[in-house]
């Protein structure tokens, strides 16, 4: 009869380490999973959070809502205005620097708009733009606290042109991509 206890206690024990190990490696992978999609946006949202487990499970809602969107492709005639336009706006910058990062930044939702992202708030945008476009959310964040400050007269042109070049990033991107995933 003892011998029927070991032996049930030493099962007990192996599965209950089975189950210890395979919910790490789950962990794990979803860790990988995300770093891997969000790149510097995983360690930015870690950094904001109480731990990891809680700024990954905003990364997971991210992705929800992401897949919940209507995020479609622009068409090539819409490619090729919005690349017309922000020739326009690069040109304009020579002589008004502060309304040239305005219109950029203007343009730079227009496109969002068109292609499906909500556009309403700005911290809604980094989230949703946060699952496609990672690597190229910190040039938004950039440009659109150097277009704040140009609103208040607060920028140098070098600011500004900064501002132009990080919208840029994110501007070409979204006109050339889909989404992560081929969406």
């Amino acid at each position: 009869m003892t011998t029927y206890v070991w032996v049930a206690v030493v099962v007990v024990a192996v599965v209950a380490v089975a189950a210890v190990v395979y919910v790490m490696l789950q962990r794990q992978k979803r860790s990988t999973h995300l770093r891997e999609r969000f790149g510097p946006e995983y360690e930015r949202t870690v950094a904001e959070r109480e731990n990891r487990r809680e700024a990954e499970q905003e990364l997971l809602a991210r992705e929800q809502r992401h897949a919940e969107l209507d995020i479609r492709p622009l068409s090539p005639e819409a490619r090729d205005t919005y690349a017309n336009r922000w020739t326009e706006v690069q040109e304009r910058f020579v002589d008004a620097p502060g309304f040239a990062v305005t219109e950029a930044d203007q343009l730079v939702t227009a496109v969002m708009a068109e292609r499906g992202y909500p556009t309403e708030d700005f911290d809604q945008r980094l989230s949703d733009l946060s699952v496609g476009h990672a690597a190229t959310l910190d040039h938004y964040r950039t440009a659109h606290e150097i277009s704040g400050r140009a609103a208040r007269k607060e920028a140098s042109t070098e600011e500004l042109r900064q501002a132009m070049v990080h919208y840029r990033a994110l501007f070409e991107e979204l006109l050339q991509k889909t989404t992560r995933g081929g969406r």
